[in-house]
């Protein structure tokens, strides 16, 4: 009889995932037992902290390059710089969330049970205490985005999907004000990332399946089988070219990336705007640590095979999100497009085969998740009676009403189209230098046409809001909360020092860039 063996476990190693994933289940606890109206602060605290322990427990496993748990969790440069930038996203994400000074009660719904347009949803949208139920379901999200990028193996891969995207979908469907728009996009964002989980899953047993013909070895799904696998099975291709293609939609799901984004305007739109700067910054994160792990560790030895088809990818990504930007005519729609064409920027650092391409990406991701974040946090105060007022045309003369965030927000959208001394200069530069010495200079080309047309929209909100004259229907722009003000702060302070000095964080991303095996 086989000897069973437990696996080996660094609990130091996996104690940021712990911490969160703990404090998830102790807000729960906190939802059960303590008085209602002491439980946002409580949570919010917990959340906080939770995360800033997390996040010192990521910087003093910083020169850890080791396998746990059985070779599923790998704590690597890669691993540990994005788990740092998605803890560091989401202190700002969830200062949005906690903010109630801009919006009574907050911007969540106090009963999510409520019938939607009822004389009762009515009634708690003006008074009621939002819900707290939101902090454990963001922990146990940034739980799962920490184990996601550095899951070793397939199937702990799928497992951390699940768990960050479940508590998304509920997220999305808690908008304290138009209920049915923000139910209608939860549903959405459900029904799809349901097909897009179960396309991930088939691929799994595919690349399983693909794994079982290595002759003297045993089959599997760790990133070590697979790559052996990739490179020395004799066993037909077509369960590896299947079983990567359903891996993709998965992943490109999850990044927002054409054709596979549909889900992305709709659920920008209708989401709480802090849960649309959440996922707009940390789930991107995590969808790209996750990608280039399973293409640069996993499938490298195939790269050869899927490049062509993944850059046709980006280059489709690009085109989708700027043309589309220009049609938009609501500003949540407007950014989830950027974030779409944006995606299609990341995926051209990701086809970089080299430690400047991987570096060059999480820089990326780290400067385009503070510049949204900031983005969401002014789209948070420009309000009316109804409350946000997203329409285009409502921003129009803005500038003259409230300089100071008009100004900001000129700033955030101006990083956006790469104007320099931005971060969103530096961070296209990080990618698309990596990539042209790659000989991909035709990605390197469309990200550049590219974003030449996506600085359209980004300019014509400027040119409305500074050169329109305000009207009765401009809404106010509300005095921020401490929250808020800390949040838009370190967004556009980011925004700004990673533009005019990226050197400290390029270099940390390059010391970073490099995967255990």
């Amino acid at each position: 009889m086989t000897e069973l063996k437990l696996p080996s476990i660094d609990y130091a190693a996996l104690a940021p995932i712990l911490i969160m994933l703990g404090a998830a289940l102790l807000g729960v606890l906190v939802e059960a037992f303590v008085p209602r109206r002491h439980r946002h602060w409580a949570q919010l605290s917990l959340a906080l902290l939770a995360v800033l322990a997390a996040l010192v427990m990521v910087i003093r496993n910083a020169d850890d390059r080791l396998l746990t748990a059985g070779g599923a969790i790998a704590v690597d440069g890669p691993t540990l710089f994005l788990q740092g930038a998605i803890l560091l996203l989401a202190v700002v994400a969830l200062l949005l969330m906690g903010e109630r000074a801009v919006e009574r009660g907050g911007v969540f719904v106090a009963h999510a049970a409520i019938t939607a347009e009822s004389a009762e949803d009515r009634r708690q949208a003006e008074e009621a205490s939002g819900a707290t139920e939101v902090y454990p379901l963001t922990t146990f999200a940034i739980g799962g985005m920490l184990i996601f990028v550095a899951a070793n193996d397939l199937l702990t891969m799928f497992i951390a999907l699940e768990v960050f995207s479940l508590p998304l979908y509920l997220l999305c469907a808690l908008a304290r004000r138009r209920r049915l728009l923000s139910q209608e996009a939860a549903m959405k964002y459900f029904m799809l990332g349901a097909y897009a989980s179960a396309f991930f899953l088939f691929g799994v047993a595919l690349v399983y399946g693909f794994t079982s013909g290595m002759p003297g070895r045993s089959a599997g799904v760790d990133f070590a089988t697979v790559h052996a696998a990739v490179t020395e099975s004799p066993s037909s291709e077509v369960l590896l070219f299947a079983g990567m293609a359903l891996l993709a939609i998965g992943l490109l799901f999850k990044a927002a990336a054409a054709p596979f984004h549909v889900w992305t305007p709709d659920v920008y739109q209708g989401a709480p705007t802090p849960v649309t700067g959440f996922m707009a910054a940390c789930t991107k994160v995590a969808a790209f640590g996750a990608l280039l792990r399973v293409f640069h560790v996993a499938f490298a030895g195939a790269a050869w095979d899927f490049t062509p088809v993944l850059g046709a990818v980006a280059v489709l990504t690009m085109l989708v999100g700027a043309v589309l930007a220009v049609t938009q005519t609501d500003i949540k729609r407007l950014l989830a497009y950027s974030s779409i064409a944006n995606a299609g920027y990341l995926l051209v650092g990701v086809l970089a085969p080299s430690k400047d391409g991987l570096s060059g990406t999480m820089f990326y991701l780290v400067a385009y998740g503070f510049s949204v974040l900031a983005a969401f946090a002014v789209v948070t105060l420009v309000r009316d009676a109804d409350g946000e007022a997203t329409h285009l045309s409502r921003w129009a003369g803005l500038g003259r009403r409230s300089p100071f965030f008009a100004g900001i927000f000129t700033f955030i959208l101006l990083a956006f189209a790469g104007i320099p001394l931005t971060s969103g200069f530096m961070s296209k530069f990080a990618v698309f230098a990596p990539a042209l010495a790659a000989d991909q200079a035709w990605l390197v080309v469309a990200g550049v046409l590219t974003s030449m047309v996506l600085a359209f929209p980004y300019l014509r909100v400027v040119v409305m809001m500074w050169l329109s004259e305000p009207g009765e229907s401009t809404p106010t722009v509300t005095v921020p909360g401490g929250l808020t003000s800390a949040a838009l702060m370190i967004g556009v302070l980011a925004t700004l020092v990673l533009g005019v000095v990226p050197g400290p964080l390029l270099d940390l991303a390059n010391g970073a860039a490099e995967f255990v095996r």
